[in-house]
């Protein structure tokens, strides 16, 4: 099969013919649709997650079809559409585990991290963690729904139930969140990078009560925040924006390091959180929301072999929406 293949941090990913893998016991081989690209690969092809299974391939926003399963696979037949995840796999007895956090599992694997993911015409994906997904639906549409959307969620619902959000970033997870929160009734402010106009427009188009550039202060006070954007400097300023007892949710699995700041930004019980990965519970409630919620993700579509322009476009902040790859 062709792939997108990661050798070395800050060097261009290489197009190659390898084998096609093989499904272990509990696997199911997927001939991939498409695959979305996250700010997670560009971390990886960038060198900032500095631990990932060399040579690998990238992706984890998967969206397709199963062509073989391993002996084990239970529950899942061979031509059915599936999602693969961030989260491949986790341990299943650690203490995180058993006490319904698998997100934060000791010794967790993830999918095109610690083994290879769908910048790739196929790949294999533990049956147990994959999401069953709409057939009928575009699979494009549907792959940035796999980690923008339920990361994302993640961090909406750890924001809590506050009518005024704030988000810091309006990249891919910020377009289908700001849908799903204007959905429930919740107002949302868009805080993009400086001088970004078309991402404020964007923000608005979707139903933003507002949205302006990340230095400025949002003219209601927010009950919570969520920063998408991987700049620890935007902590502080987003604690200045939101009310006593308030909310700052940090989305990202990277982030520059946090400035110093006064503690009277922190006092009155504001909290600052942060998100990590995702558990299956999150995805199965995410996805039906955003069926429910008639969720539309924006995405500019490029060949398999283009997989390093799109990082590229990600890294200089040209895209709205999500970037996905189609084998």
């Amino acid at each position: 099969m062709r792939a997108m293949v990661f050798r070395k941090a800050q060097e261009a990913l290489r197009l190659e013919d390898i084998s096609q893998p093989e499904p272990g016991p509990w696997d199911v081989l997927i001939k991939v649709e498409a695959c979305g690209v996250c700010r997670t690969d560009l971390h990886i092809a960038d060198g900032d997650l500095t631990e990932p299974a060399v040579p690998l391939i990238l992706g984890h926003e998967i969206v397709g079809r199963i062509v073989a399963k391993g002996r084990q696979a239970d529950g899942l037949e061979t031509g059915q559409r599936v999602g693969v995840p961030w989260l491949g796999a986790t341990c299943r007895h650690c203490r995180y585990c058993l006490e319904g956090q698998e997100n934060l599992c000791d010794a967790p694997v993830f999918s095109g991290y610690t083994r290879n993911g769908g910048f790739a015409e196929a790949c294999v994906a533990d049956a147990r963690y994959v999401f069953r997904l709409d057939e009928t639906a575009s699979p494009v549409a549907l792959a940035p729904l796999l980690c923008a959307g339920l990361i994302g969620y993640r961090s909406y619902r750890m924001a809590g139930d506050g009518g005024n959000v704030g988000i810091y970033g309006f990249g891919a997870a910020a377009h289908i969140l700001t849908q799903l929160a204007v959905w429930q009734g919740r107002k949302v402010f868009a805080l993009t990078r400086p001088g970004d106009t078309a991402a404020q427009e964007f923000a608005r188009s979707l139903g933003a009560a507002w949205a302006g550039s990340s230095d400025e202060v949002p003219p209601e006070e927010l009950d919570a925040a969520i920063i998408f954007a991987p700049l620890g400097s935007l902590v502080p300023a987003a604690l200045k924006a939101v009310r006593k007892g308030g909310r700052v949710v940090c989305g990202g699995i990277h982030m520059s390091d946090i400035p110093a700041f006064s503690y009277a930004d922190l006092w009155g019980e504001r909290h600052i959180l942060s998100v990590a990965n995702l558990t299956r519970q999150d995805g199965e409630e995410f996805l039906a929301l955003a069926a429910e919620a008639g969720i539309a993700t924006q995405t500019r579509v490029y060949a398999l072999e283009e997989a390093n322009q799109a990082l590229e476009d990600m890294r200089q902040g040209q895209l709205q929406g999500a970037a996905v790859l189609v084998p």
